[in-house]
């Protein structure tokens, strides 16, 4: 991800309604991004009762409860978010592969925008970094979710 997020327009958020499906694992790194998601979606006018929030176990449970919201039909936009940190395999990487792809797919076939915040690090200090951290990454998957919402709204007039 490139620490130069492009500037994109301020958007009212008082009529979307917005999915957050979090991952439990790594708890405190996703609980500071979900806390900024959630931050940045209610200062943009979000109604609290319009952002629904589920959890489940880890990264790789994701994309099944965005799908099973997202088939709903009842939100303008997803966003996934769980935090994957660099061990001594990879598994970090191909779990992050796989839920990338997962989500992709999850916004072709139910025609729902899914924002893909699953932070997928090297260190715990970059995860910091982008959870917690300097860079915000939260923030920018909020304002990414209002972007699209409001994208899919216009594009389906």
């Amino acid at each position: 991800m490139s620490s130069f997020p492009p500037s994109v327009p301020v958007i009212d958020g008082t009529p979307f309604s917005i999915g957050v499906v979090a991952a439990s694992y790594n708890p405190t790194l996703v609980a500071a991004l979900l806390a900024r998601v959630v931050a940045g979606l209610r200062q943009a006018g979000v109604r609290e009762n319009r952002i629904t929030v589920v959890r489940v176990p880890g990264s790789h449970e994701v994309p099944w409860a965005v799908h099973a919201l997202a088939s709903r039909g009842r939100r303008d936009c997803l966003i996934a978010l769980g935090v994957l940190v660099g061990g001594d395999t990879q598994h970090h990487v191909l779990v992050g592969t796989g839920v990338s792809h997962a989500l992709q797919h999850i916004m072709l076939q139910t025609g729902r925008p899914v924002i893909n915040g699953v932070i997928v690090a090297d260190t715990h200090a970059q995860a910091v970094a982008r959870c917690s951290g300097r860079l915000a990454r939260g923030a920018e998957f909020a304002h990414a979710a209002l972007v699209m919402a409001a994208l899919k709204r216009q594009l389906s007039r």
